[in-house]
């Protein structure tokens, strides 16, 4: 279920109850890019914010989307102390739902705006990506010690290796799947069957990297030069092998020749990385399914990627 129009003085009391100001001076706009949280620029005092809102708990979302907003903080901080790519600050948390029925956090507000809201021609979007590149570099030379979601929200039980958490993940998707009646069972045990028999193509002793896993233009922000002024909307970090985020990366258009030179390495082309690409890029691709359906209520829209994700498992896996 998605918010309603928030009022005014109930996110008035939101800044009273985490700053110490006068908020009737506090004045607020809504973020019209946001499409899972419900977002707001806050101005109180000239100092510029940004304050995020969860869903509604009712609302359906995927395996990892559940409370996802608190995994932010830690994921901000890491990446603030161990790069350069610019991420804001978290400036208040409450994940304690006392206040709203949902998650919030406020932020410092990043320079800039959305790629997606500017008219960016071919030189200066090839010079975004050459800066987008070096710092997806640097966040995936970022690594831990367990792999899967394994912050705080904790939507599967961290893994000790690759090859177990992406057989967690791919199995929890495709059982919301057949749970939305999207997939039959037995078309959602070939799916799990497909990934079990292909699992030498994956290398367990792959490091678990730091992924951002949703760059898009929208989660890009600019100036008007075309500097990189901030990489947004952390809250679907994952942590494992680096291939699954170059399939978003394909998703979204963003891996081209000038994301690869700023990234400064040459991706796998080996047939066991095909292999993976297809199941990375499927896993990206099954999740609008959901979206599409249970969230949006567009159930035509739904089946058509499904029978898209279908006709593309029945080509790559079938034999």
């Amino acid at each position: 279920m998605a918010w309603p129009e928030l009022d005014e003085n109930l996110l008035r009391s939101l800044v009273a109850a985490n700053f110490q100001v006068d908020s009737e001076r506090v004045a607020f706009r809504r973020i019209p890019s946001g499409k899972f949280n419900r977002s707001y620029y806050v101005e109180l005092d000239g100092q510029q914010m940004v304050l995020r809102i969860a869903p509604l708990p009712d609302t359906p979302v995927l395996f990892y989307e559940k409370d996802m907003m608190r995994q932010e903080p830690v994921v901000h901080q890491i990446v603030r102390e161990r790069t350069d790519c610019p991420v804001a600050a978290i400036l208040a948390t409450d994940f304690t739902r006392t206040r709203i029925p949902s998650d919030y956090l406020f932020m410092e507000r990043l320079p800039g705006v959305a790629a997606s809201e500017l008219p960016v021609g071919r030189s200066m979007w090839d010079r975004v990506l050459e800066q987008l590149g070096r710092c997806l570099r640097q966040v995936h030379e970022i690594t831990g010690d367990k792999y899967g979601y394994v912050g705080p929200h904790r939507p599967m039980e961290p893994q000790d290796n690759w090859v177990d958490a992406f057989r967690v993940m791919w199995g929890k998707l495709v059982q919301q799947l057949v749970d939305m009646k999207a997939y039959t069972p037995d078309q959602g045990a070939w799916l799990v069957e497909a990934l079990e028999s292909r699992l030498r193509y994956f290398d367990p002793n792959v490091p678990a990297s730091l992924l951002h896993m949703d760059v898009w233009s929208q989660n890009i922000l600019l100036d008007e030069s075309g500097n990189l002024t901030g990489l947004v909307d952390w809250d679907r970090a994952l942590w494992g092998d680096p291939e699954i985020e170059y399939a978003v990366l394909d998703y979204c258009g963003i891996s081209e020749p000038a994301f690869w030179r700023g990234y400064g390495r040459q991706r796998d082309n080996s047939t066991a990385a095909r292999v993976r690409h297809h199941f990375y890029f499927l896993y990206e691709h099954q999740k609008y399914i959901l979206i599409r359906g249970l969230r949006n209520g567009r159930w035509d829209a739904a089946m058509r990627y499904r029978d898209e994700c279908w006709a593309l498992a029945q080509s790559w896996f079938a034999t």
